[in-house]
């Protein structure tokens, strides 16, 4: 409890009052658009900092793809890596993958050179820190693991969050969120200097569809001021650094699942989601949180 009580002071002390209204984020008469198609299932968004949109078709796809910010125009970017789920650019300019397929987590030149930082594990997301700290979980083993900036490799909380999913972090990269595939929680730690993580604890409540007991929470991207944005089976649910539920942004298609999140564009002011075949993008008023 004194662990949790501790985290909570801290992510307090950061949050300033604000409006968890809807209207902070959304743009009227910008619906969603389908930015791209013909694809099996997508998965794995990222951006760079000129605001290209890089995914994987996590079921069919040959490697990473990415959607140019200036052309609207998809290609194959990097062949032969299929089956990655999660993807990030770190602060060396590459690519970091959980490479679900091969069960092993990998950094990715520009070029396609792969080096190989740990096998053997189920990795689903991840997440890589300014610091070079990369975070990724393991949804069958309730695990988050830590690769540090050195390459040490640390189960830095297993057991408490069910399922683990979608992870991100806040922009003063002093939190490190994850999602609940299998409960209702996005769970919060602080992260420590050297990149471990203290006081876990279910900080965020997400919404339930009626008659079910989990939301299904799933891919995570945070917004510049703080605010975590969740892909959930209800639609992208946002909260704000005190953990307050500010609306639930609906899906593209009301029947289908979005799955991955990621803002991206020109001003990194477009929010993108994974819908199965689908990427459909939105933009609003508030911009990502690019590390």
């Amino acid at each position: 409890m004194k662990h949790i009580a501790f985290l909570a002071a801290a992510l307090l002390s950061t949050a300033s009052a604000q409006d968890t209204s809807l209207h902070e984020y959304l743009i009227e008469g910008e619906p969603w658009k389908e930015a791209v198609s013909g694809y099996n299932f997508t998965d794995g968004l990222c951006v760079d900092a000129v605001g290209h949109l890089f995914f994987t078709d996590v079921k069919a796809g040959k490697g990473i793809y990415k959607l140019d910010a200036e052309t609207g125009k998809t290609d194959l970017f990097l062949d032969n890596l299929p089956g990655i789920s999660g993807l990030q650019i770190g602060p060396d300019g590459r690519f970091y993958a959980c490479h679900n397929k091969e069960q092993r987590i990998i950094a990715i030149s520009m070029k396609g050179e792969v080096e190989v930082l740990l096998t053997n594990v189920k990795c689903n997301d991840l997440v890589v820190s300014k610091k070079g700290h990369l975070y990724f979980t393991e949804t069958p083993t309730q695990s988050i693991h830590l690769i540090t900036a050195d390459k040490k490799h640390v189960v830095a909380d297993q057991g408490h969050i069910v399922k683990p999913n979608g992870i991100t972090i806040s922009p003063d990269e002093h939190t490190l969120y994850a999602s609940e595939h299998g409960g209702k929680h996005v769970w919060a730690w602080r992260i420590e200097d050297d990149g471990t993580l203290i006081g876990g604890a279910p900080y965020m409540t997400m919404w339930l569809p009626v008659g079910k007991e989990v939301a299904s929470g799933d891919g995570a991207t945070t917004e510049s001021t703080g605010r975590v944005f969740v892909t959930t089976e209800l639609g992208v649910q946002v909260f704000d650094q005190a953990g307050r539920l500010a609306g639930i942004i609906s899906k593209p298609d009301p029947l289908g699942k979005v799955v991955s999140c990621e803002f991206a564009g020109k001003g990194h002011d477009q929010l993108f989601v994974a819908a199965g075949d689908k990427i459909f993008s939105r933009k609003l008023k508030v911009s990502g949180y690019f590390r």
